[in-house]
């Protein structure tokens, strides 16, 4: 080999050893556990069905997508005028209750939408409080009076609405609390008035905010399932779960999962492509307090009741109908084996959280001191998890896991005459892979933002004292960022409290949630035992939300809040 040669390729292993190292194999191994479930999926779109598929494709499909298509609409477009209307109230006006509003608002988010959709079948059937009531008072019989069936795909929307308007109030809120004051003044100077400003320039910088809260509305409703097969309207999640525990087909299983993925990338793809090249900076930096606009008369009135109503429909009425329940009769394996339900949902949901923060960590910090392109793809992949419906997500890896429990234990049988079970697909394992696979998005956006505010130059001044980049991470960053990183925690830990689709699919045998236990009750028509249930998972979630409400008033700059 000539000096020519050997220089070049010296060369060439120099460029690859400081590219390929312990980082960049962290964040290929983060990107490949939550890529794996897609990987699956996908890899089953070809495989042969025996015609399976063919007869859901004569028979549900249409439903499905019928289905599906409207109940994303109708739950699209409620969430953005509820959330970005009582954000701009809460933000822009006074007006008597501002304050409660502006953390009360968030308090449906709290509330599962299995849970909503169980208090309030108890509460609108024919057999329940209101209809009574309206009987006794006018002396109606059945049949007398027109009532609308809360058991449909309109009130399927109009209750997971009512769940999920919180994402877009939230960022919405944000949004507008980081808008400059310039900006609005401008609008002022030409005339514009308080609800045309919110139209013609709140509204329009905030759209990346408004679209990214949508979008989550969106993948959140992709995703549901307690609420939707609890009121019998098939959609994509259902019929995914009947066809692979009800048919017993997991290869078309699999591929209406495809089909449901695809859809949730041409949608987060078109609204890429539909920004162009807008951008929407701030063309200063100049932040004061926000002027409040104050409202007298029927106006006040009228935004009292239009942010009270979310917070009664969405949270008050049906967490008392649930403690009336669960006072009343409640669950009756309460105190006994419900402390194990407890505890598997506390444990499931601690050991998920702090590994999704772990990874999260790991995985913002290589990216900082590593930022190829390598890095960055690795990066938005590990984020996707959240844009993956909880029932893809369990496909995705039930498939795999089952097939290499199977391999063992044939192999084991083959050579030593027995086997030892499932070791993976029969275990908690498999449910901690896919709250973090899923979740791991939540905690990585806001780790991510923190560590983004950490300067630079601590990085230089730490190397310069001869720490390596782990000992930076350890003892700067991490104490730097110990509240996003308690909030990255909660945030996870409440999302897996509530977890519905993937927990059904994957759990072990004989073991349940409360998530769980509050379905199958509910399945059984058991609504006064599953209060207690839906009761504790609701109470879990309530403070980490009031948390986060104040946490985003202290957060702008030039707010007196600070």
């Amino acid at each position: 080999m000539s000096h020519s040669d050997s220089r070049g390729l010296s060369a060439l292993t120099e460029r690859f050893s400081n590219r390929v190292n312990v980082w960049s194999v962290t964040l290929f191994l983060i990107a490949l556990i939550v890529a794996l479930p897609v990987i699956v999926i996908f890899a089953h779109i070809f495989m042969p069905t025996e015609g399976v598929w063919q007869h859901l494709a004569s028979t549900v499909l249409p439903r499905y997508l019928t289905n599906t298509f409207w109940l994303v609409l109708m739950v699209g477009i409620g969430s953005l005028v509820i959330g970005t209307g009582t954000a701009w109230l809460v933000v822009m006006c006074r007006f008597p209750g501002k304050r409660i509003f502006e953390w009360a608002l968030l308090l449906p988010l709290a509330v599962p939408t299995y849970v909503i959709a169980y208090a309030y079948t108890d509460f609108l059937q024919v057999a329940g409080p209101l209809q009574s009531l309206l009987r006794d008072t006018f002396g109606w019989e059945y049949g007398d009076y027109f009532f609308p069936n809360i058991r449909s795909l309109g009130g399927a929307a109009a209750l997971i609405t009512l769940v999920l308007y919180p994402y877009v109030y939230l960022l919405a809120r944000a949004s507008f609390l980081e808008q400059s004051v310039c900006v609005l003044d401008v609008g002022r100077t030409l005339g514009r008035g308080p609800w045309h400003l919110f139209a013609t320039v709140a509204v329009p910088l905030s759209r990346p905010a408004l679209v990214g809260g949508v979008s989550l509305v969106l993948m959140e409703t992709l995703n549901e399932f307690g609420a939707v097969q609890y009121f019998g309207v098939d959609t994509f999640t259902t019929g995914i779960y009947r066809t692979w525990f009800g048919l017993g087909e997991p290869v078309a299983a699999a591929q209406l999962a495809a089909c449901l993925l695809t859809f949730v990338v041409a949608l987060v793809l078109f609204e890429r492509a539909s920004r162009g090249k807008r951008r929407y900076f701030h063309s200063t930096n100049r932040y004061q307090q926000l002027p409040e606009y104050p409202l007298y008369g029927w106006r006040a009135a009228s935004a009292l009741v239009a942010c009270l109503l979310p917070v009664l429909i969405g949270f008050l009425l049906p967490s008392a109908i649930l403690l009336q329940m669960a006072i009343a009769e409640g669950d009756s394996l309460f105190g006994t084996r419900f402390i194990g339900f407890a505890f598997n949902s506390l444990s499931l949901a601690t050991i998920a959280a702090l590994l999704a923060v772990g990874m999260a960590v790991l995985l913002s910090y290589g990216v900082r001191i590593h930022n190829t392109p390598f890095a960055r793809v690795s990066s938005r992949i590990a984020a996707m998890g959240y844009a993956i419906p909880g029932s893809v997500v369990a496909v995705g890896i039930l498939i795999p896991f089952a097939w290499l429990d199977n391999a063992i234990n044939t192999w084991l049988q083959a050579n030593y005459g027995h086997i030892i079970g499932l070791i993976f697909s029969g275990s908690a394992f498999i449910l901690i892979y896919a709250y973090v696979a899923r979740f791991l998005a939540v905690s990585f956006n806001a780790v991510e933002a923190s560590l983004g505010k950490v300067t630079p130059s601590m990085d230089a001044a730490a190397r310069t004292l001869g720490q390596t980049a782990g000992g930076t991470l350890r003892r700067i960053h991490t104490p730097l960022m110990r509240s996003s990183l308690l909030a990255a925690g909660i945030l996870v830990f409440v999302d897996v409290m509530k977890e519905l689709p993937a927990t059904i699919i994957l759990r072990p045998f004989n073991f349940d949630t409360l998530a769980v236990r509050a379905h199958n009750l509910a399945a059984d028509e058991r609504l006064a035992e599953a209060s207690t249930a839906s009761l504790a998972i609701v109470a879990v979630g309530i403070i980490p939300v009031i948390l986060l409400s104040v946490a985003m008033r202290r957060a702008r700059p030039g707010s007196s809040a600070r």
